[in-house]
């Protein structure tokens, strides 16, 4: 029997259900899909405060999306209000379907009546979110740092200024972790807020992936004793035939609020014994830690890719919620097929900030919101844009003038996988 888009219901799942939508999820992301009493518990304590949707064809889960509230950091330290997506998958005997459509619709329409400013995802892959109205707005790369060609001194390892490097304990990291990086993300644009079940999940007190090892955690203190960063890394096992070491330390995440914090954690991991290679997990693309080192070669760009993808919900709260490096005025022609953030919108901008409202003025740039949420962190370039024919510049010299107000002298970064 033929099954058609009606015969499958779209909706919030129960908790009887939950047992099959990890199954689903799980096997829509290629992993064993095995569900235990203990990923079951820890599910349901991770998913608290989330939105729990699945898809259902003659009582199977065929499909499985989860939204959560999240702030995300716009430019100048504002947080806003998101409406943040994950585990999203499609089994493959349900794909075009229009069920991801669906889920997607039934999501964004009630984070839109919520309030929520944006909505934001980690793509999988490219070619899907767009139609939804997404655009990637921040990038990550990853670096391989050879150890011995850095030029570090190997026996001056320690921080020269002061401060003093220390392993920590996960109740250390539980303690510590939430301050410190509710300090970075202010301070960065495009970064995220972490939950408390985020630090949970990392430290191994809640464990919904199944297996989990325990990372090294280290801190940087500075002369005063003020937790100033923080880095969680692993290390393979990995000897040549002539029993030389040729272990990988690979980073987990690294958080850190002063250049001097971030300088003495990366060149820490540089001297650990047996460490040959250190691989620095996802970083932004204009990251400082090639200048740390004495020869900035020896780390090379392994992976460089988008990461974090915003829809806008809201153009008017978006654009006003950020700063700008100029002042100007611009009209903005945004594309919608959805209806949730089209119209034409006035945008008075300031270093202080801006007021955005809609008008019935001629627009200068017409653009579709996905373009919109590429611009609105600064990482994209207006010019770049209507080059690709993906902006379009109705009054000559608009297109400069917006990336005059919109781009950012630092790359914004999201230091977080959701």
């Amino acid at each position: 029997m033929t099954v058609t888009p009606a015969d499958i219901d779209v909706r919030r799942i129960t908790d009887e259900e939950l047992p099959l939508w990890i199954r689903t999820a799980r096997t829509g992301f290629l992993r064993p899909p095995t569900v235990t009493d203990a990923d079951l518990a820890a599910r349901r304590t991770a998913h608290i405060g989330s939105r729990t949707y699945g898809a259902f064809d003659a009582g199977s889960c065929v499909a499985t999306f989860r939204s959560f509230p999240q702030e995300l950091t716009a430019v100048g330290g504002a947080p806003v209000p998101a409406d943040a997506i994950s585990n999203v998958a499609v089994l493959p005997t349900h794909r075009r379907r229009g069920i991801l459509t669906r889920l997607m619709n039934e999501d964004l329409t009630a984070a839109k009546e919520r309030g929520d400013v944006v909505a934001t995802l980690i793509a999988a892959e490219y070619r899907i979110y767009g139609r939804y109205g997404f655009g990637p707005a921040t990038s990550a790369a990853e670096w391989t740092i050879d150890v011995p060609r850095t030029g570090l001194d190997p026996h001056r390892p320690g921080p020269e200024d002061g401060g003093r490097i220390d392993f920590v304990s996960l109740e250390e990291v539980r303690k510590a972790g939430p301050e410190l990086h509710e300090r970075v993300r202010r301070a960065q644009p495009g970064a995220v807020s972490r939950t408390d079940v985020w630090w949970e999940q990392d430290t191994g007190a809640l464990r919904v992936y199944g297996e989990w090892s325990e990372a090294f955690y280290v801190a940087y203190r500075s002369a005063d004793g003020e937790v100033q960063g923080l880095v969680s890394y692993k290390v393979d096992d990995h000897w040549g035939d002539a029993k030389q070491p040729l272990n990988t330390a690979t980073v987990e995440w690294l958080i850190a609020t002063t250049p001097a914090a971030e300088r003495a954690l990366w060149r820490f991991l540089c001297s650990i014994d047996w460490v040959v290679r250190v691989k620095s997990g996802a970083r932004s693309p204009d990251d400082l830690l090639p200048g740390f080192l004495p020869d900035p070669r020896a780390a090379s760009i392994t992976t460089q890719a988008d990461w974090l993808w915003v829809r806008i919900l809201d153009v008017a709260a978006a654009l006003e919620a950020r700063t700008y490096g100029g002042s100007g005025t611009l009209v903005l022609e945004v594309k919608d097929r959805t209806g949730f953030a089209g119209g034409r919108f006035l945008l008075e901008a300031g270093p202080d900030g801006a007021s955005c409202t809609p008008t019935g003025r001629g627009a200068d740039l017409t653009l579709d919101v996905a373009e919109l949420a590429s611009l609105w962190l600064g990482d994209e370039s207006a010019p770049r844009l209507a080059a690709l024919g993906r902006l379009g510049e109705e009054r000559a010299g608009a297109a400069l003038e917006a990336d005059a107000l919109l781009r950012t002298p630092r790359r914004p970064w999201c230091p977080d996988m959701f």
